[in-house]
């Protein structure tokens, strides 16, 4: 089970760990490509931006959020995300960075704002302010690495993966759902080792399918940002194993994804 007392905050932290990435990058730096074919630096974090804006939107101004997720699904969410990028690309490098902190800083505020017991229009189903933060922390962590993989660094991992983990519990359908696929009424169980050491458990003890491994791999394969065979990520069970080749925590198309051995470590 996730604790959602400290999400805002960390969400925070996860937030400024992302910018510092890019902070001090030259015109060079935010034009490297990533691991995202045709995205450059410069993208991802437009796309982290759009994505805070949306969130703000959502638990500040509902109405305008309907306005515009009515206009995202008719169209399709991922072709209204890159249609939104060309709001972002054509401002210089130093621009785009201070809008990407201030529309940050002002979604994660309005989320904070939001009472725990509410809940928030999102594009699909209403959500409570914990777990839209919760899918903040998913972006966050997918799109840093592509940036991370660009320059070559390797993201400082925390225990703050856990609202990552219990995120991508909670939408395990998702993968099913992107591949017009059933998903199998069984419950998994899933163990998965935090940074510290601590074992995170979710879902029923004696279940025969099970999902073992350490965070951050785990959070790698949920964002299909490394190929599982080069994870420590493990299933027991026919339905677990197949669920790792399709793993996601986010709507949509699953994306190209990584290919075996792409990456050095």
């Amino acid at each position: 089970m996730t604790d959602f007392r400290y999400v805002i905050r960390d969400l925070t932290t996860e937030g400024e760990q992302v910018d510092a990435l890019v902070a001090d990058l030259d015109d060079a730096g935010w034009d490297l490509p990533t691991p995202a074919v045709g995205w450059s630096v410069k993208h991802q974090i437009a796309h982290l931006s759009f994505i805070f804006k949306i969130a703000g939107l959502s638990a500040a101004e509902p109405r305008k959020f309907a306005e515009l997720a009515k206009t995202s699904m008719a169209r399709g969410f991922d072709a209204a995300v890159n249609a939104a990028l060309d709001d972002y690309l054509g401002d210089p490098n130093e621009v785009l960075l201070t809008r990407w902190r201030a529309e940050r800083d002002a979604g994660i505020k309005a989320l904070a704002a939001v009472p725990a017991d509410q809940v928030v229009p999102w594009l699909v189903n209403p959500l409570p302010p914990a777990i839209l933060a919760c899918a903040g922390m998913m972006e966050l962590f997918a799109h840093g690495q592509d940036v991370a993989d660009a320059l070559g660094v390797r993201p400082e991992r925390t225990d703050r993966l856990a609202y990552l983990v219990g995120f991508a519990v909670r939408v395990r359908d998702f993968g099913y759902e992107a591949r017009s696929l059933t998903p199998p009424e069984q419950e998994f169980r899933f163990e998965i080792t935090a940074p510290s050491g601590q074992l995170w458990t979710f879902g029923p003890e004696d279940s025969r399918q099970r999902v073992t491994g350490s965070a951050e791999d785990f959070c790698l394969l949920v964002t299909r940002r490394r190929h599982r065979d080069d994870l420590d990520v493990r299933a027991e069970g026919a339905l677990a194993d197949h669920w790792l080749d399709i793993a996601q925590a986010y709507r949509g198309p699953a994306g190209q994804g990584r290919a075996p051995g792409q990456f050095d470590s």
